[in-house]
């Protein structure tokens, strides 16, 4: 049965582009969100992988949608929350398609692209504005909304035809309506204060409804970017077993202490890293990943 035994936690300490110590096709779903290429608050971990430009931010993160895929069982689910980014340059002021580079990237690694979710973050100000005054033409779209993409490893999941955990797992008329409508403007985003500074906090409510939507009870989630492990504690909770990888020593300290609060037993491996994988000093707390909400 599904729910015979307690779910289990595994925390790794290691690079997200290198997960060794993950064997293939062993993960159901992955949900996780990676700090945003041109963000500036991200800079520096990009830096500290090598990379200094858009280009080179986003040959990072297509390392670890690499492995992923790897890690994922035919059918598995891999669940990408990002942001697009606006920002200067020596071109002028204009916007970083994020969602579209990571989509590119995933459909070259042979990942098939499924219909994504738009989250529409509330505002405390309603009329967040990019420009000046009331006349047109230079003022700006306000960028309001993350993108939550969604791809498959191969075809559709194969499961038995009774399967004790699918029926554990069932969601209700009300939730399948409002979770698999492509606009969520129902989620606020986390707070972003910290003893470490800003933090990249992931709304726990995100992660739920994504397990829940796309695995079973019994399955395993990883979340690549653990940052403080929302993810893994939303899939603990919800009967899944649950793997995080995170690389910055300090905030895997945090995950691996907050683990031992919740009164969880983690085993704690590391995993090989790329002769980048330098840990710098970094402006967040974590989340689930790193995020700017």
């Amino acid at each position: 049965m599904p729910s015979a035994g307690p779910p289990t936690l595994r925390l790794v300490r290691g690079d997200a582009r290198h997960l060794d110590v993950i064997g293939p096709d062993s993960v159901h779903l992955v949900v996780t969100s990676p700090p945003y290429p041109m963000i500036p608050q991200w800079d520096e971990t990009f830096r500290a992988q090598g990379a200094h430009d858009y280009p080179g931010m986003h040959r990072v993160l297509t390392g670890a949608w690499s492995e992923c895929r790897r890690v994922l069982v035919p059918g598995g689910i891999l669940a990408i929350n990002i942001g697009d980014a606006l920002r200067s340059d020596r071109e002028g002021f204009r916007l970083w398609p994020n969602h579209a580079e990571v989509t590119l990237a995933a459909r070259a690694l042979g990942l098939t692209p499924l219909p994504y979710i738009l989250w529409k973050k509330p505002f405390n100000r309603p009329n967040a504005f990019l420009g000046s005054g009331f006349i047109p033409p230079n003022a700006y779209i306000t960028l309001d909304c993350e993108f939550i993409l969604l791809f498959r490893k191969g075809s559709l999941r194969r499961l038995p035809r009774n399967d004790p955990a699918r029926a554990e797992s069932r969601f209700s008329r009300a939730e399948r309506d409002r979770w698999f409508s492509q606009v969520w403007n129902d989620v606020r985003g986390a707070r972003q204060r910290s003893p470490r500074g800003r933090s990249g906090a992931f709304p726990e409510e995100i992660p739920r409804r994504l397990i829940r939507m796309f695995s079973l009870v019994g399955d395993t989630v990883l979340d690549p970017f653990a940052g403080t492990g929302t993810t893994l504690w939303s899939a603990l909770a919800l009967g899944r077993n649950a793997i995080g990888v995170e690389w910055d020593p300090a905030t895997f300290r945090e995950l691996r202490e907050s683990a031992t609060a919740r009164g969880l037993r983690a085993p704690t491996r590391r995993a090989a890293t790329g002769r980048d994988a330098r840990a710098p000093p970094r402006p967040r707390a974590g989340g689930s990943g790193a995020r700017t909400h």
